[in-house]
């Protein structure tokens, strides 16, 4: 056993309320970065670009961000497209 993992999973529960389908209310925003915003110049969109527009989702009091995939390998899913930054 694990004893990190376990403490995560005890904080969790203790953190849990009795609704925990947060997102039946949520507004959720989905978006392609390559076309959202391009804050490099380069003439693609990139995750500076949608970063430095995080104000504007909260004004619109988005709860959460849904992003097409971005360039991920499944060799490698944890890299993202260089393009992307």
């Amino acid at each position: 056993g694990d004893n990190s993992t376990l403490k995560a999973n005890n904080t969790l529960k203790a953190n849990e309320t009795d609704d925990d389908s947060w997102w039946k209310q949520a507004v959720i925003y989905q978006l392609y970065p390559r076309s959202f915003f391009d804050n490099s110049g380069d003439g693609n969109g990139d995750l500076k670009g949608i970063s430095s527009k995080l104000d504007y989702f909260g004004d619109l009091e988005v709860s959460a961000l849904l992003l097409n995939p971005i360039g991920y390998d499944v060799e490698d899913y944890t890299s993202i497209d260089a393009l992307l930054g």
